[in-house]
C-alpha cells in the first residue's frame, strides 16, 4: 500500500510547535493596508493559532496529530517512552505468570 502524501500547499502555509498548536499568518494584511487603523496592522502582524475544528481539518491533511487553541495538550495522545513501553511489558508478564 502506498505511503500517505501530507498537503505541501497546507505545509507551506502552517507551522506545527512541539505542542502541537498550529501556527498560520493573519489574513487581510498583505495588501490594502493604508485604510486600516496602526492598531489593526499591529494585530495582523501576530501569528495566530488554528481553533480545534480547523486543526481537526488539518489533521486529515497533514496525516498527523494536532491541537487547536482551545484543546488541553491531554486531548492528545503521546506514545510511551522507551522506559515506559519496559514498564508496560513487564507488568503484562507479571500478570500472565500469576493467572
Amino acid at each position: 500500500m502506498p505511503k500517505n502524501k501530507s498537503h505541501k500547499g497546507l505545509s507551506k502555509r502552517v507551522r506545527v510547535s512541539k505542542t502541537g498548536k498550529v501556527r498560520h499568518r493573519a489574513a487581510y494584511h498583505k495588501h490594502l493596508s493604508s485604510r486600516k487603523t496602526a492598531k489593526r496592522l499591529r494585530q495582523l502582524r501576530k501569528d495566530r493559532h488554528v481553533v480545534a475544528s480547523e486543526a481537526k481539518r488539518f489533521e486529515k491533511l497533514l496525516f498527523r496529530r494536532l491541537r487547536g487553541r482551545n484543546q488541553p495538550r491531554t486531548s492528545m495522545r503521546r506514545n510511551p517512552s522507551p522506559e515506559q513501553k519496559r514498564e508496560m511489558r513487564a507488568a503484562a508478564k507479571a500478570a500472565a505468570a500469576e493467572s
